[in-house]
């Protein structure tokens, strides 16, 4: 979202022919704005979109690294504020816009990298506990149990289930059959409750 808006605001910047290296920009959205950047906006946000795109490890590390840049474009432009140094035309908004936009970018990208209290199916959690054996231990057994399931429902297919497969295959059918059963219910006194609330409104 935050890339689609900084290519919406660098896009803005070229429509206006912002001058390029004008310390006094214009105001784009709020902020303010020259042709530099205008074009660090859409160079930045044009790289934030493909680390959505493509996910994962590399996103998150983008994410962070621009998160920081963000950071460090604001305090530095806060220096320089007023100045012929102002080469980005920044003003207040602007930096205050890249403190928020810095904090928000090395939240999103550090949370699960960095943060406790992650599931044991993230992938960020499996590599971090990768050499405890507790946590191998209960993927492999996890695991042998799926197979376990599907050969005994192979078997029952075939016919030539043992009585331990059946016994497994009955006791899946009863708990999926306990489940439908708990959500027809839920989902029945979701609409009592509605519709009661519904005839107690004048």
């Amino acid at each position: 979202m935050l890339g689609v808006g900084l290519c919406i605001f660098g896009t803005l910047g070229f429509v206006d022919r912002l001058r390029f290296l004008a310390v006094h920009g214009k105001m784009v959205l709020g902020l303010s704005s020259n042709g530099l950047l205008a074009t660090i906006s859409l160079i930045v946000g044009g790289v934030l979109i493909g680390a959505a795109v493509r996910g994962g490890r590399i996103s998150s590390t983008i994410t962070v690294v621009i998160g920081v840049l963000f950071l460090l474009s604001g305090l530095l432009n806060l220096t320089v504020l007023d100045t012929r140094f102002n080469l980005l035309a920044f003003r207040m908004s602007n930096v205050i816009f890249s403190f928020i936009a810095g904090m928000l970018l090395l939240f999103l990208g550090a949370y699960g990298r960095f943060s406790g209290g992650l599931s044991e199916d993230n992938p960020y959690y499996q590599r971090r506990h990768r050499d405890d054996p507790s946590v191998g231990a209960r993927e492999r057994h996890r695991d042998e149990e799926i197979d376990r399931w599907v050969a005994a429902e192979a078997a029952v297919a075939e016919g030539h289930a043992t009585p331990e497969q059946e016994q497994l295959v009955r006791e899946d059918a009863q708990r999926r059959a306990d489940e439908a059963r708990r959500r027809a219910w839920e989902l029945y006194e979701s609409r009592q409750a509605r519709d009661n609330g519904a005839k107690r409104t004048p």
